[in-house]
């Protein structure tokens, strides 16, 4: 492949992330132009990754930079939809940051923009194009467990959880909220394997740990309490989970109705620790049964009538990087999409299917109330 020419808009922890796994595959992929606020000092700070970097001053530059092959979105959370939406007016190829919208109002204007563009679209959700995803969903097909009848699904966040409570992405108004941050992935990859569209959903979210009556704005290294089991090692940035300005609830459950009339049961929580941490689900045919859960990269299928049990268990391969592998099968497809090639498994109509479903659980919990989902976006590429 000649060398991919790729401009960027947002340089965050993430974008450089999946920069860096791109290149394990196309070593001559490189920055050529970057549109962030804190460009000049990224440029120093990362010269490998931005020598060859022209800092833009807006969107409309950068996409008129001679000889941008792809465009790569990873800002905050609310800029990732008002950027897309300039992408895909430009027709360039794009790798676009979850959640594609933090709004009803952007997610509608992604949805009209979507029916007119001729961009390509890979969208950030390394679940669906796992190695044990895809397996689970071939299982699936081959009918060795029958039709999915339901499914029970979980997301027990470890440790790296904190983010959410000490630092910017406490801030819903920024995130949209975890619904939006993290079941967003899961939904997406939990419609792949139903094959199905959702159509309602109900929800319901609590704040019964991650809050209290400590100062606004106090830092974990000011604080006077020796007992709290969060301070420990704590960087200087930590901001304290239990103050009065932290955001974000703290565990949420939805059910999930689907086209055919079974259903999903999802439930995120993020005080667990450790050998606690969990994320998978469990699909239940008459059949038979298929479990999996990334952290014990494990697979596992149950013969209801048979007694049969068959056990696969994954081991990370030379490429493998981030979420179990999916950011290399990301990267790949981007890579194609940059070459005129292939074809995107996490397109952005996906993507819309989800974030509207993660709106619905939102609206849900406020109203208590079942919500609509009706966009009857593909989800079984």
């Amino acid at each position: 492949m000649a060398t991919v020419r790729l401009g960027v808009i947002g340089f965050g922890r993430r974008l450089r992330s999946m920069l860096a796994t791109l290149r394990t595959l196309e070593p001559d992929a490189r920055v050529v132009a970057l549109l962030d606020p804190r460009a000049d000092a990224l440029a120093a700070e990362f010269p490998s990754d931005l020598a060859a970097a022209t800092a833009c001053r807006d969107a409309e530059q950068l996409l008129g930079h001679h000889g941008v092959d792809g465009v790569m979105v990873g800002t905050r959370c609310t800029l990732h939809a008002p950027y897309a939406l300039e992408v895909l007016r430009s027709g360039l190829p794009l790798f676009l940051e979850k959640p594609v919208a933090t709004s009803w109002e952007q997610l509608r204007q992604l949805e009209a923009a979507s029916r007119s563009t001729r961009s390509r679209v890979v969208v950030s959700f390394p679940l669906r194009v796992s190695a044990m995803c895809d397996l689970a969903r071939r299982i699936v097909d081959s009918g060795a467990i029958g039709t999915v009848e339901q499914i029970q699904a979980v997301n027990n966040v470890p440790g790296y959880a904190a983010g959410y409570y000490h630092g910017w992405m406490r801030d819903e108004a920024e995130t949209g909220g975890l619904w939006l941050q993290k079941a967003t992935h899961d939904f997406d990859y939990l419609n792949y394997l139903a094959g199905q569209r959702p159509v309602r959903i109900c929800a319901m979210e609590s704040k019964t740990v991650f809050r209290g009556d400590m100062p606004v704005g106090l830092h974990c290294v000011d604080c006077d309490r020796v007992d709290c089991p969060e301070k420990p090692d704590a960087p200087p940035s930590w901001l304290c989970a239990f103050g009065v300005d932290t955001g974000n609830h703290d565990s949420a459950s939805a059910i999930v109705q689907y086209a055919s009339g079974m259903h999903l049961v999802y439930s995120q929580n993020f005080y667990t620790r450790r050998g606690a941490a969990a994320r998978g689900a469990t699909l239940i045919g008459y059949r038979g049964s298929l479990r999996f859960d990334w952290y014990q990269d494990e697979l596992t299928v149950y013969q209801h009538h048979t007694g049969r049990v068959e056990r696969h268990r994954f081991e990370a391969g030379p490429e493998e990087t981030g979420h179990h592998g999916g950011d290399t099968e990301l990267a790949r497809d981007f890579l194609k999409i940059v070459a005129g090639e292939g074809v995107s498994r996490t397109p952005l109509e996906v993507a819309l299917t989800s974030v509207e479903m993660c709106l619905a659980a939102r609206d849900s919990c406020r109203q208590g109330r079942f919500v609509d989902v009706g966009a009857p976006a593909e989800v079984t590429t």
